[in-house]
C-alpha cells in the first residue's frame, strides 16, 4: 500500500510540508509507505480547454502535471496539501489540479478513481475551510473515498516552526494518516475477498440547460 503527498506549496520545505511530513511518519508507523511530490516554484500554467488531452491521453503541456499523473497508477491513496492563498488553495496548485484529474478523466483508465483520497492546508489564520472545500471538489468529482480526521484537517502557523507548535493540528495530521492506512486496509480486504467495483454506466450523460 502506498500514499502519494501532493505538496502544493512554492515552498519545498515549508508549513505544508511540515504537515505532510506528519502524516508520512504516522503512515509509516501504519506500515504504509509513502512519497512526497512537490509540484515545484515555478509557474504552473492553467488548462486552456483544447482538448488535446481526449487525443493524447495526456496533457499536452508536459510538465509536472503529465509526470504526477503517471506515477498516480502506482498508488493506492493521495492527500493533497495547499497553502491558503486569499482564502482558497494557491494558485499553481488549482492549475496543476485543474489539468492533472481534467486530462486523467478523459483516460479509460483514471488513475485516481476509487482511490481514497484527503486534502490538507496551512493558514496562518484564517480561510482553511473554503481552501478544504475547493480541494475537495476535485476527489468528488473523481469518485474517490474521501479520508477524514477528528476536525478540519488543517495546521495554523507562519513558520514550520509554528506549525510544529500546533498541538492539535499535528494529532489532526495523525488522525488522518491512521485513517487513510484503515480505509486503505479495508479495500485490500474488499478485493481479497471478491468485492467488485461499483457498476459503470457505459456513457457520461451531459445535460446543457441553455439549448
Amino acid at each position: 500500500m502506498k500514499v502519494l503527498l501532493v505538496n502544493g506549496s512554492p515552498h519545498k520545505a515549508g508549513c505544508t510540508y511540515t504537515a505532510l511530513s506528519v502524516i508520512a511518519d504516522t503512515l509509516r508507523e501504519e506500515g504504509v509507505e509513502s512519497d512526497i511530490f512537490w509540484i515545484g516554484n515555478k509557474p504552473v500554467g492553467g488548462c486552456i480547454g483544447c482538448g488535446g488531452c481526449a487525443k493524447k491521453m495526456q496533457c499536452v503541456f508536459d510538465d509536472a502535471v503529465n509526470e504526477f499523473t503517471e506515477k498516480a497508477k502506482d498508488y493506492d491513496g493521495f492527500i493533497f496539501g495547499s497553502p491558503v492563498y486569499y482564502s482558497g488553495m494557491n494558485g499553481s496548485l488549482m492549475s496543476f489540479m485543474d489539468r492533472a484529474f481534467f486530462s486523467s478523466s478523459r483516460k479509460e483508465q483514471n488513475p485516481f478513481a476509487f482511490k481514497p483520497a484527503a486534502a490538507v492546508v496551512s493558514a496562518r489564520r484564517a480561510g482553511t475551510t473554503s481552501a478544504l472545500d475547493q480541494i475537495n471538489k476535485y476527489l468528488l468529482f473523481s469518485q474517490m473515498p474521501i479520508v477524514t480526521s477528528r476536525y478540519w484537517n488543517m495546521v495554523h502557523g507562519n513558520t514550520p516552526d509554528e506549525v510544529r507548535q500546533d498541538a492539535e493540528g499535528l494529532q489532526i495530521m495523525r488522525v488522518l494518516a491512521r485513517n487513510m492506512a484503515w480505509m486503505l486496509r479495508l479495500i485490500e480486504e474488499g478485493k481479497k475477498a471478491g468485492v467488485p467495483l461499483p457498476k459503470q454506466e457505459d456513457s457520461k450523460i451531459f445535460t446543457n440547460f441553455i439549448r
